[in-house]
Order: structure tokens, then sequence, then C-alpha cells
């Protein structure tokens, strides 16, 4: 490398403002993600890398930021240690903090209700990690689809109810010494809908999925407190936020619900 090319991104910046966050994004990526009760999955990434920037430096390297990912992924397809990645980071750019998420496509194996007929479904998962001195946080993300029946339409009308594809999202943190695995959180997400949504379903299963839909009607207000409730009482749980929101099929626009909590706080 010539020693003699300019370092631009060193050079002295006299505006005096720190930068929170910079670096690269959109980098496609493998990751290696363990799985509860089977071989680990290889599912393809995208992944956002950043550090603080003081005042005083005019910009980042962003090649330093693919150099990490280059010899992380070539000793491990990019595993799950999110700490390890972002000690490397913090090294790599002389940074105090360093931030890492992964966006990615997960698939779980799911039988249809009745016929018992097996397709995965895919759930938008992210691995988020933040490390700022020795201080690390790792937060867990899902979308999980589900179904949701009016309780007003059902309580108002001679016969039917209308229903809603209903998408939730939860992030939750917790201690490094414990793991939550995405299939016990999609499940418990999926088991606070009206119904749950399939890949696959015959006219049994459909039966089967309306009616059970048709007897557990849910608000998002609903939703969202079951949620929290299973998530407040599991102990390795330190932080969650839970977001609900109902595509509407007779109005036009979404119903919605949040709600975030740091239980050590």
């Amino acid at each position: 490398m010539n020693s003699e090319l300019k370092d631009i991104q060193n050079q002295n910046d006299k505006r005096g403002i720190d930068i929170q966050k910079v670096g690269v994004n959109g980098v496609e990526v493998p990751l290696l993600i363990e799985r509860k009760d089977a071989d680990s999955q290889i599912v393809s990434a995208k992944a956002r890398l950043s550090v603080t920037l003081p005042h005083n430096y005019r910009g980042t390297h962003m090649s330093r930021f693919i150099e990490v990912l280059s010899d992380y992924s070539q000793r491990n397809l990019l595993g799950v240690d999110i700490k390890g990645l972002l000690i490397d980071v913090q090294n790599k750019l002389e940074s105090e903090s360093a931030h890492v998420k992964f966006d990615f496509k997960y698939f779980i194996n799911k039988k249809a209700p009745v016929s018992e007929m097996e397709f995965p479904v895919g759930y938008d998962c992210s691995f988020q990690g933040d490390l700022t001195g020795d201080d690390y946080k790792f937060i867990l993300g899902v979308k999980v689809p589900i179904t949701t029946l009016c309780p007003c339409s059902k309580e108002i009308s001679k016969y039917s109810a209308h229903n809603q594809r209903t998408m939730v999202k939860v992030k939750v943190s917790y201690d490094e010494k414990d793991i939550i695995w995405i299939e016990d959180l999609v499940a418990k997400i999926e088991s606070c809908g009206s119904s749950q949504v399939y890949s696959i379903l015959k006219r049994c299963d459909e039966k089967y999925v309306t009616e059970t839909a048709y007897e557990n009607p849910k608000f998002v207000e609903d939703v969202l407190r079951d949620v929290i409730c299973l998530l407040k009482d599991d102990e390795k749980v330190t932080f969650y936020e839970v977001e609900v929101e109902a595509q509407e099929s007779i109005h036009n626009h979404n119903a919605w619900a949040w709600q975030s909590e740091n239980k050590l706080d």
C-alpha cells in the first residue's frame, strides 16, 4: 500500500459535532443461525455496522468495516458471537462505541393444524448489538404475522365478523449467559392472536383456522397486552418492545399499538 496517499478521513474537522453513528449499511453477508432442535441454518442477511466519530475527525474508515466482516466470516460464517464482532470493530476503528444489526429471513417448519401438512414459514428477524466501552447489549427482533378477528364486529353483527392480517413486531434483550430461541419467541407471539398464519392449508385446516379465530376475537390492544404478559413472566427478558399493527379489511387505515419496558429499571 502506498504510504504517501493522503488519509483524508483523519483530517481535522472544525465544526465541533460528534457523530453518534456512522458506517456502512446494506452489506450482504451469509449468517449462521443456531436452531433450537436442528442443525444450524445459513441465511442471507444484510448488515449495518457503525461506530461513533469524535468531532475532530472528518470521517471514518468505511473499508475497515468490510475488513472486519471479511475476517469474521472466514472464521465462522458470521455466527452468533455478536460481541466478539463488535470488539473487533472497536479495535479496528479505534472507537469507544460500535454497533451492528443483521436483518434476515428465518424459516421455521410449521404443520397445518388438522391435516398436519408441513411447509416452512419465513419470519423477518434481526440481531442487534451495541458495545460502548465494556457495556454490551444484544437485542433479538422478530416480526410475526397472525390473524385477528374484531370483537366489536362479532358482537354487533348477526353473522360473520371482519378479520385482519396483523403483524406483531417484538424486540427483546437478555443477559449474555442466557439464550432465547427464535422458535420459542415466535411461538409465544403466535399464541396471542385470534388464530395463527400458515403456509399450507387444506379445507379441514381452513375450517379449523376460521372457527378458531371466530371463537377468539381480539383487538390490537388485546394482542399487545397478551404478548407483554408473556414477556413479563419470562425471567430471561430484561427489555422488551412490542408493536402490533392490524391491516384493516374494512377501514382505510390500520389499527396500531406499541409499548416498551426496561425490566431492570
